[in-house]
């Protein structure tokens, strides 16, 4: 498979557009480059997101998404940080659907912690520590077993609305059903690492997925008492919403343990 078809989903400020990611339906991008980069992404298939609708949501300023974990930390994607340590250069926007909102809350970064042992494949999971709490929103619980790992899922960002295209200033919304792991490696194959990764999206049409400028996002779903839990962490996938390329969101209850431990070193 080669590098370009299968991208993170990232979107780095002034990289090109397929280091970006975005919350597309469809599908997502690999284990080489991800859903972050680019100058145009989102939610493929998506339709836009109410005020207060999803309010965890967090864009990050390098071109990613991300939930609120903590009042004071956001849950995002390996792939979208430079490692661990002192980090004072991202700017963390919540609190609304519209980027260009001036009820948008804004908060600086002051560390990074990225998965240990992370290397590119797996393990696509980072925390980014906030200089402050940011107050009056809440956050996302993670799911820390696989009991929800099944069904549809839900997935937003303000990543690409199609593959190759654009940065989005409007939240999007859409919902994806879950593929299981023998399916997914029929699509990916060695890429594919199970038991880190969950895959979701329509294999049939294709259509909706996340896209660059969406990696690092949540994917979650309603758990039993009706509350959103987060399942998923937006990664990569081949192009974006191609039909039998499903997109690949890190595992999230495969680090639940991680996380919590990682946010305790953070002060979270």
């Amino acid at each position: 498979m080669s590098y370009l078809k299968q991208i993170k989903r990232a979107v780095a400020v002034g990289a090109v557009a397929l280091a970006a990611v975005s919350l597309q339906p469809g599908t997502a991008g690999a284990a080489t480059p991800a859903r972050d980069g680019g100058n145009d992404t989102k939610v493929v298939g998506g339709t836009p997101a109410e005020q207060g609708e999803f309010p965890f949501m967090v864009r990050l300023s390098m071109g990613c998404g991300g939930a609120l974990y903590a009042k004071d930390i956001v849950l995002t994607a390996a792939h979208c940080v430079d490692g661990s340590g002192k980090d004072k250069t991202i700017t963390a926007t919540a609190g609304v659907v519209d980027l260009k909102d001036p009820a948008a809350v804004k908060v600086k970064s002051t560390e990074v912690l990225q998965a240990p042992g992370y290397n590119g494949k797996g393990k696509d999971w980072a925390l980014v520590k906030l200089a402050k709490p940011i107050e009056n929103i809440p956050t996302l619980k993670i799911a820390e077993n696989d009991t929800y790992n099944t069904g549809d899922f839900t997935i937003a960002g303000w990543g690409a609305d199609k593959e190759g295209g654009s940065q989005q200033r409007y939240l999007l919304k859409a919902e994806v059903p879950f593929i299981d792991d023998a399916t997914c490696e029929q699509a990916y194959g060695s890429d594919l690492t199970p038991g880190d990764e969950l895959c979701a999206g329509k294999l049939d049409t294709g259509g909706v997925d996340t896209c660059q400028g969406d990696s690092g996002g949540p994917m979650f779903r309603k758990d039993d008492a009706g509350e959103w839990i987060q399942v998923g962490i937006v990664s990569w996938g081949e192009g974006c919403a191609r039909p039998g390329k499903p997109g690949v969101y890190t595992e999230v209850s495969a680090f639940a343990a991680d996380i919590k431990k990682g946010a305790g070193e953070l002060g979270g």
